[in-house]
């Protein structure tokens, strides 16, 4: 399903998403997130080590509502599966995010301890 212009909009905002993801004994675990896209997929950067990659690797299943900054009332909620976790171009992806996000050409809080990666979501629902 291709991202539509109302979806990348918001995508594209400055705006915060929320992704749930499904933990081992069944029970959602949410958290707040950068938000990307692809034109195909919807992008988040996070570790490696995070629980929401744990669990996206376990059940692909997710949920990610995002918000309008200026208008919370404005939001896109987009159904779908991790179709690909990458660390492939994904710590240039998180300073392309601190740069929408901070205004910083760097993500400051990089770690070589920790590994990047893009989770790739294929959303299957779109609900405005």
């Amino acid at each position: 399903m291709p991202i539509e212009e109302k979806a990348r909009k918001i995508i594209e905002g400055k705006n915060f998403g929320f992704l749930a993801t499904i933990k081992r004994d069944g029970s959602p675990q949410i958290t707040p997130v950068w938000v990307d896209h692809d034109g195909e997929h919807v992008l988040v950067n996070t570790t490696k080590n995070r629980a929401k990659t744990a669990n996206a690797k376990r059940d692909p299943r997710v949920a990610l509502a995002i918000v309008e900054h200026e208008n919370p009332y404005s939001k896109v909620v987009i159904y779908g599966r991790v179709v690909e976790i990458t660390e492939n171009g994904a710590n240039e992806h998180i300073d392309k995010l601190a740069k929408k996000y901070l205004g910083k050409e760097k993500y400051p809080w990089s770690s070589h301890k920790e590994k990047r990666v893009i989770m790739k979501i294929k959303p299957e629902k779109i609900v405005y």
